[in-house]
């Protein structure tokens, strides 16, 4: 059975495979507002998010002061730091910005809790998985 306050984070290859995600998340119970794309481009993100019909990760999301904070960030700080809003782990977060790195984009089924300072939820659900 699923939970749908559970985090979910799938890493995929292309926007065939986001839109799939999208639509298996969606079939879970997932409401389309809280299904997520990041890539490490801001312009691929908005571009997919644009043809799969995801989000991305806004201010409603991060909170004002990540928020407002990211706009002095490095882009990869900034990623972290949406995906920390959504509770993953700083661990977790450094490890999926290196998968972004290398082209891979994230996919992500949120919970609905926000996070701050060094909160993470440690449910979160990763595929593929992966040993720490």
């Amino acid at each position: 059975m699923n939970n749908l306050s559970n985090t979910k984070v799938h890493t995929v290859n292309n926007a065939v495979e986001v839109q799939d995600q999208v639509y298996k998340f969606q079939t879970e119970g997932y409401p389309k507002d809280n299904i997520y794309v990041l890539t490490h481009d801001k312009d691929r993100t908005k571009r997919i998010v644009n043809s799969t019909g995801a989000e991305r990760i806004g201010v409603a999301e991060e909170g004002l002061g990540t928020a407002i904070a990211n706009i002095f960030r490095s882009n990869g700080d900034e990623l972290r730091a949406k995906m920390r809003s959504l509770g993953i782990s700083r661990q977790d977060a450094e490890r999926l910005e290196r998968e972004m790195d290398q082209d891979k984009i994230l996919v992500i089924a949120w919970g609905g809790k926000e996070y701050s300072g060094d909160e993470f939820d440690p449910a979160v659900y990763y595929y593929p998985h992966y040993m720490a």
